[in-house]
């Protein structure tokens, strides 16, 4: 079982925990996982994000998501920190619904959280197709 802790810094809007919650279960559940876990999700602006990303990451500039997995317990798998700003800017670009952008943008950081990762092309082939088939099989639609 995954439990989700979740903070919205952005706004008061309801339907985001709904989207995240419920594409992180069926991540869970499509990848086979059995430990319980538990992963903190936390929404905020582009400025909220670019200080971070400039904090750890040395890049001052927003970003759609910042994943920190937690190797030091076997429960706390990581936090997640997303760019509302950013999910609607790209959802707009990339033609895609707010919701799929979100789920996606999710997905990707629940992933990184569970050791994932893009670095040369062998892994950012891995981690994009189990990214996409938690997609395909969520119904969310772009």
């Amino acid at each position: 079982m995954i439990k989700v802790n979740y903070i919205n810094q952005y706004d008061s809007n309801k339907k985001y925990k709904k989207i995240i919650k419920y594409i992180l279960s069926k991540g869970y559940k499509d990848l086979q996982l059995q430990e319980q876990m538990i992963i903190s999700i936390v929404l905020m602006d582009n400025q909220g994000v670019q200080e971070l990303n400039k904090q750890y990451r040395n890049i001052d500039k927003p970003t759609d998501v910042l994943s920190f997995e937690n190797d030091s317990d076997i429960y706390e798998i990581g936090d997640i920190f997303i760019s509302i700003d950013k999910i609607i800017e790209q959802a707009k670009s990339l033609k895609h619904s707010f919701e799929f952008e979100l789920a996606y943008i999710a997905v990707h950081g629940f992933l990184h959280c569970l050791g994932y990762n893009h670095i040369i092309d062998a892994d950012e082939k891995e981690m994009t197709k189990k990214q996409n088939l938690i997609m395909i099989g969520s119904k969310i639609t772009r």
